[in-house]
């Protein structure tokens, strides 16, 4: 069993900046592919970013550029830096993490609002 247990969101105005974190119950580097997705109000979950065992990135349309997914594997953590958040960026930020054995894993969610 792997838990995957998000932090870091709140409310926050737009432009404004947060960084999610999700810390594994164990090594990141056991797992195949990590990454992030949300839910918005009323719509299905998509992606915002993934991180592959190797470094590579793959990101939601139109999220890179202000979206930066990355790892520290001392800390068994995975981060999602969020900057010039927009109102749309609204969500519940869920964590996925998915093995060698393509289980795949989700945190419980953390709710992020963008609203002045």
């Amino acid at each position: 069993q792997v838990n995957l247990v998000e932090s870091g969101g709140g409310l926050v105005q737009p432009g404004g900046s947060l960084r999610l974190s999700c810390e594994a119950s164990r090594g990141i580097s056991s797992f195949r592919r990590m990454g992030w997705y949300r839910q918005p109000p009323g719509k299905q979950r998509e992606l915002v970013a993934t991180l592959a065992i190797g470094g590579t990135t793959n990101y939601g349309d139109s999220l890179k550029g202000r979206f930066t997914i990355s790892g520290d594997g001392a800390k068994n953590t995975v981060y999602l830096q969020m900057n010039s958040l927009k109102p749309e960026d609204t969500a519940v930020y869920y964590c996925n993490a998915i093995t060698w054995t393509r289980t795949e894993y989700w945190g419980q969610g953390t709710q992020v609002t963008v609203s002045s």
